[in-house]
């Protein structure tokens, strides 16, 4: 055929010079292979042991130290607050329960609590006033129960004695069981709660 080239010279060879095989390359590759395979079996039970003295040194955290959680004192009132209405409850410990949570806390625990719960719940009002209007805000430090009455005449109490929070929002409907919110996100929590 005219134009067309034997099949011999459409494929050019380069020629690279390539080395012979050798046993001792093999040989090196096993051995590359084994010091791998060593060194990652020596990491493994070496971060297995190693949680155990993690463990330890979790154990010998001061009761002091601010991974410390301390249980919420009791309310020194026993009164009962009764909610029937679309609402958004904010409750915060009354002044002798602050006063034993003062007791119980270093100080910059205390004061970081006390400035959260304050600036938390200023902006959750803030919220609710701009683009909730039809919420009622509920303010309690003096009632140790919550008793939501739901539009079905059921009822759900809560105990704030058990909530470790110093302070919280329960956002109710009337329709669903009330819902304690993270205050920090208190934007969406409305818009979740209440779609």
């Amino acid at each position: 055929m005219k134009g067309t080239l034997p099949l011999e010279d459409k494929y050019v060879s380069c020629n690279f010079p390539s080395r012979p095989f050798s046993m001792n390359e093999n040989r090196s590759n096993a051995t590359l292979t084994g010091v791998f395979t060593l060194i990652f079996v020596v990491m493994y039970l070496y971060s297995c042991t190693d949680t155990q003295s993690s463990k330890k040194k979790n154990a010998e955290i001061p009761a002091n130290s601010d991974t410390v959680q301390y249980k919420k004192p009791p309310s020194s009132f026993r009164d009962t607050l009764v909610i029937n209405s679309v609402s958004a409850v904010f409750y915060n410990p009354d002044s002798l329960q602050l006063n034993k949570i003062r007791a119980i806390t270093r100080k910059e625990l205390y004061e970081t609590d006390v400035h959260n719960c304050f600036y938390l719940g200023q902006n959750a009002r803030n919220v609710l006033k701009k683009y909730w209007p039809h919420i009622r805000i509920i303010e309690t430090s003096e009632h140790r129960y919550l008793l939501f009455i739901k539009a079905d005449n059921s009822r759900v109490c809560i105990d704030l004695n058990t909530i470790d929070d110093v302070c919280g929002i329960y956002l109710f409907d009337k329709k669903k069981d009330p819902e304690l919110i993270d205050m920090m996100n208190i934007d969406t929590a409305l818009g979740f709660y209440f779609k």
